[in-house]
């Protein structure tokens, strides 16, 4: 298997672990056992903090090297002013 290179997949997969952590963070507001709670905060630390790596690592060395943000809503206003994938 190689190595993701497009940014329009690396997008995808970004955008992937946001809903998982949105999902995640729904199912806890549901009553459930001990145990399915823990997995659920587990899976929904894990899937915010790729997010997170995304918008400020893969960004910055995969997909636009001369770019550079100071916080997620100055990503937020990069990636929707249209520079996704060029």
């Amino acid at each position: 298997m190689t190595d993701l290179t497009d940014p329009k997949w690396m997008y995808a997969k970004a955008i992937a672990f946001l809903l998982i952590g949105i999902l995640t963070f729904v199912l806890l507001l549901l009553p459930q056992g001990l145990w399915a709670r823990m997995g659920l905060q587990l899976l929904m630390i894990w899937a915010f903090a790729r997010a997170y790596y995304f918008a400020f690592y893969v960004i910055e060395h995969y997909v636009d090297s001369t770019y550079r943000f100071s916080g997620l809503l100055h990503f937020v206003r990069y990636a929707i002013r249209g520079r996704v994938g060029e």
